[in-house]
């Protein structure tokens, strides 16, 4: 028998202290060669997309993917997590919350190797569902005081800033301007859907450790030249998603700003193979697309806590 799990489900099971553990480990293993990771394929109509992404994790029983669409402004996801033994069917997963919790658990992995051990301040583009989760992985790795948040649409900024205020218990300030967002922050973030970058690179202060999550299709681009160039460590979460989707790479590396040989994976520096920030004045970047280990990671975790508190509807598949 097979678990469902919806929404809601996953909703009470899943913590970001938990996710965060969950894509530490998996990076560090796909990094030693024991985790999987197929990059993520896309199946395009005129009326929309469907999107798949497949690994597996040996070592916690599983290999499976996760499948969403995207039509018409509304977007599905579902994790199918399989017995690495037997092939058999473990469990379905609904998967918003949790692709929106592993999304940020990975930019918390990231400031937690890459931003300095003393960072404070963060500013982040965008005030959307998976900004929420960004600020609150950050928050779990860095003891920060202040953030600062910008999105093109002021009332809508102001609720998330109110909204994260009383989640996080830190001030959450709406920023007028780019720029507020950027200079001064030792953490910057971008979040956004954005097609051109939403900052001037040459803001970002000596030291300050850059997320970006957003541009994971050629036509979008968050940051700019300025910022690639003065990145002292470009990481990607795999190379060879980046080399299909990243936005904000292909460009530099494509006139020659950067070359592959300089851009890295997370998971080596979790793994201790490549070391992560070298000097207090290094500028960082990581960019994340999203991987599939990630799904099936945090999905075992809430597999495990549901199989623990008797959670979930059993179905014969």
């Amino acid at each position: 028998m097979a678990l469902f799990l919806d929404e809601q489900q996953v909703t009470e099971l899943l913590t970001m202290e938990v996710v965060i553990a969950a894509v530490e480990g998996v990076l560090r293993q796909h990094a030693l060669g024991a985790a999987i990771n197929n990059p993520r394929t896309r199946v395009r109509l005129p009326t929309g997309q469907l999107h798949m992404m497949g690994g597996a994790v040996p070592t916690r029983g599983v290999i499976g993917y996760k499948a969403y669409t995207a039509f018409r402004g509304s977007t599905r996801f579902h994790v199918m997590l399989y017995s690495a033994d037997t092939g058999e069917l473990l469990a379905m997963l609904q998967a918003d919350r949790l692709g929106q919790m592993r999304t940020g658990a990975a930019s918390g992995v990231a400031t937690k190797y890459l931003a300095h051990a003393d960072a404070r301040s963060v500013g982040i583009f965008g005030t959307g569902w998976q900004a929420r989760s960004q600020l609150e992985a950050i928050c779990s790795v860095r003891q920060v005081q202040g953030i600062k948040a910008y999105g093109r649409d002021a009332t809508r900024r102001q609720g998330f800033c109110t909204e994260m205020s009383q989640q996080l218990g830190i001030p959450v300030e709406p920023a007028d301007t780019p720029e507020a967002v950027v200079k001064g922050m030792d953490v910057v973030i971008t979040s956004t859907n954005a097609r051109d970058p939403l900052f001037d690179g040459n803001w970002l202060e000596p030291g300050a450790h850059v997320n970006a999550i957003g541009s994971n299709a050629l036509i979008r681009r968050e940051i700019d030249d300025a910022t690639v160039r003065r990145s002292s460590l470009i990481v990607v979460d795999s190379k060879a998603q980046a080399r299909l989707e990243c936005g904000d790479l292909l460009g530099p590396l494509e006139r020659g700003l950067i070359h592959w040989e300089q851009v890295r994976e997370l998971g080596d520096i979790v793994a201790g193979l490549f070391p992560g920030r070298r000097q207090a004045s290094d500028i960082t970047l990581f960019e994340s697309h999203g991987l599939a280990i990630w799904d099936l990671a945090a999905g075992m975790a809430v597999y495990d806590a549901a199989k623990a508190n008797g959670i979930g509807r059993e179905i014969a598949l």
